[in-house]
């Protein structure tokens, strides 16, 4: 007896075929990106051990400095002067327009290196019952953690800078890992994880284990006159940011002459409290073409602060952190500290910053998503030493992308710390008194057009405190804002929120 099969049956075997074709090359695709993510981790896990000699790097800046090797610690630092000495005031203000005597006690500040030593803070603690946990994360009274978290609330010494034993875990398939108990806001294992990382679109959350040694974090800032912001910043972020390169001009972005304010502040002590972490920055001179287009202006800031200020950096290893920030941008300091602290996160890293305009308590809508950090190794095999290139997106058509890809055995996967709805940082703009507002104006680039300063209306004093009260902008139009409550979580900084009076302007509309 002769079998007819029916066309419809021979369509849908088909269409079995072809599906079941479809779902076998997307497993092996899968498999392809597990293999190249899980590699990558473990070149850092071996990379934090030192016991992965070959991947050493010497790096060659193109002032012919060179970073030292990935074994080399140092602990020594740059010996700033306590003795600034007599400075050449400019006669108006008394703020100086030249640089130090390089003969004087203070020396030729824009000259100096710094060399960069590993962070002895116990970050991590080993309890009793044989978990490593974050101090700062962990309950310390959970009676889950032993004498030995006793020890650790006492202050104890028995502690460690290293990583969870995730692979005896493993080993020990009958016994239930140990887990730390977490503080809220903290997440993990090791209660090291915040909740900005926690919440965020980092791919690869699951392989995330601490370091045994801590990167160092370098920190690069432009500053004009943002001096309030700049104290927030460094209060914020002082004890995990292990050098600040703050670079300054005696030049506008319009490229009038301008007074050292930074450097008159460092020369009378305003920043003593945190200047044995600070490289000056000094731009002497201004793009040309910087007059008629001002985004070169713009741009060469980032460019001569990165170039100029890596440059004379020593001992930096290719995982260390580069984190570069415009003044009014002020990434919160758990994010930071992840960095710091954890491998097995992607590159490069963007920060979702609250967005704010004349002051903390106008409040817009969504988040400034920044793209500002990457590893050293990435700012150099990729950016080629170019900060104004981190800050850009494409970084996937660069000529070293791939090449740093194959070298490295990682898949360049940018990430977001933070979300739009959990904030990792603060974006204050035009975030000045109605004066600090007015310079701001007159000393703008001449590339973000219509250029205000240009119009004399804009530029009087009344009309800026107006737009503070309303929340204007200067075309004319008024912004829908939230509500916003001083206690709502991340409102400002915490330096600024516990300096009430002194920052109040930035807290509290002064106009209403």
């Amino acid at each position: 007896m002769t079998r007819c099969y029916l066309p419809g049956r021979t369509k849908m075997r088909w269409l079995k075929a072809f599906i079941l074709c479809l779902l076998a090359l997307c497993v092996l695709l899968l498999l392809h990106h597990y293999k190249v993510l899980y590699h990558r981790l473990m070149v850092r896990e071996l990379k934090a051990s030192g016991n992965f000699k070959a991947l050493r790097f010497l790096w060659t800046l193109p002032t012919g400095t060179h970073f030292l090797e990935t074994g080399e610690s140092h602990q020594d630092q740059v010996n700033m002067e306590t003795d600034w000495g007599d400075q050449q005031p400019d006669e108006a203000n008394g703020i100086p327009r030249t640089l130090p005597d390089p003969e004087g006690p203070s020396g030729e500040l824009h000259k100096r290196s710094f060399r960069l030593g590993d962070d002895p803070t116990p970050y991590f603690v080993r309890t009793k019952s044989g978990a490593s946990c974050f101090r700062e994360g962990t309950k310390m009274d959970s009676p889950q953690l032993g004498d030995r978290g006793h020890e650790a609330r006492m202050g104890g010494r028995k502690t460690l800078h290293a990583h969870q034993e995730e692979t005896k875990g493993r080993s020990d398939l009958g016994k239930r890992p140990v887990q730390c108990v977490c503080r809220p806001g903290w997440h993990g294992p090791n209660c090291g994880i915040p909740t900005m990382v926690q919440h965020s679109n980092l791919p690869t959350k699951g392989r995330l284990v601490p370091r045994k040694v801590p990167r160092r974090v370098v920190n690069a800032i432009n500053i004009n006159h943002e001096f309030d912001l700049l104290h927030a910043r460094f209060h914020e972020l002082a004890d995990v940011v292990d050098l600040f390169l703050v670079c300054e001009s005696n030049f506008t972005a319009y490229g009038g002459a301008k007074p050292l304010h930074f450097l008159h502040l460092l020369l009378n002590g305003t920043y003593n409290y945190v200047r044995h972490k600070l490289l000056y920055v000094f731009l002497d001179h201004f793009p040309q073409g910087g007059q008629q287009n001002g985004w070169i202006a713009d741009d060469y800031l980032r460019t001569f602060l990165t170039q100029n200020g890596m440059s004379r950096v020593k001992g930096a290893r290719p995982d260390d952190v580069f984190l570069i920030d415009d003044a009014d941008e002020i990434p919160a300091r758990e994010g930071v500290l992840f960095l710091k602290l954890y491998d097995g996160w992607t590159e490069p890293v963007s920060v979702h910053m609250r967005k704010s305009l004349y002051g903390f308590f106008w409040k817009q809508p969504g988040t400034l998503d920044i793209l500002s950090a990457c590893t050293v190794a990435m700012l150099f095999s990729v950016y080629k030493g170019d900060g104004i290139s981190l800050r850009r997106r494409e970084y996937y058509n660069m000529p070293g992308f791939r090449t740093y890809e194959n070298r490295t055995g990682q898949m360049l996967l940018k990430w977001s710390i933070g979300s739009p709805v959990h904030y990792a940082g603060w974006h204050c703009s035009w975030c000045f008194r109605p004066d600090g507002i007015y310079y701001k104006l007159v000393s703008a680039q001449n590339g973000d057009f219509p250029r205000w300063g240009d119009y004399a209306e804009k530029r009087d004093l009344n009309y800026i405190k107006k737009l503070i009260q309303t929340g204007g902008w200067f075309d004319g139009t008024v912004g829908m804002y939230p509500s916003t409550d001083l206690k709502e979580p991340m409102f400002a900084p915490k330096y600024i929120l516990k300096n009430f009076q002194r920052y109040k302007y930035l807290l509290q509309n002064p106009y209403f």
